[in-house]
């Protein structure tokens, strides 16, 4: 019987892949976000103004992280939600000569972005995530994602 590898902090099983498996899949910004743990620009990225209701999944594993439910506007160009809806797993960021907490998906270990806590209530919480590291499933209006 194989062990299955799990994320530390959250107990996700973890998926894995090589980096020639990555790059073929992911585009170039997409890579650079995810696994070089980049930063795309601000107010560059379609999903910072979104507004359909649905699920934010991971752009390389498909894992669920954050629902349009707690997705705000924190005028910072970036799609930013109060709280995760999928398993995230946070990590101190001490890069770029700030303290900050990264947002890595669980599963796959992809950087999302960084979570603050300036957002508004009840979490206090503004998880800044990178649209790039992002795949939208907007509801029907059936209430189903497609």
């Amino acid at each position: 019987m194989s062990k299955v590898d799990r994320n530390e902090k959250t107990g996700v099983p973890k998926t894995a892949s090589s980096e020639s498996e990555w790059r073929a899949k992911l585009t170039p910004e997409q890579y650079h976000v995810t696994r070089e743990h980049g930063t795309e620009r601000a107010f560059s990225h379609p999903y910072y103004e979104e507004k359909r209701e649905g699920m934010y999944r991971c752009v390389c594993c498909g894992e669920p992280l954050f629902s349009s439910d707690t997705k705000f506007d924190s005028g910072t160009g970036w799609p930013s939600f109060s709280a995760p809806a999928g398993a995230v797993s946070e990590h101190d960021d001490r890069g770029l000569g700030m303290r900050r907490t990264e947002v890595r998906c669980a599963k796959c270990e992809a950087h999302l972005g960084h979570v603050f806590p300036d957002g508004p209530g009840p979490t206090g919480a503004r998880y800044c995530i990178n649209g790039a590291a992002l795949d939208f499933d907007a509801e029907d209006k059936g209430g189903e994602t497609k």
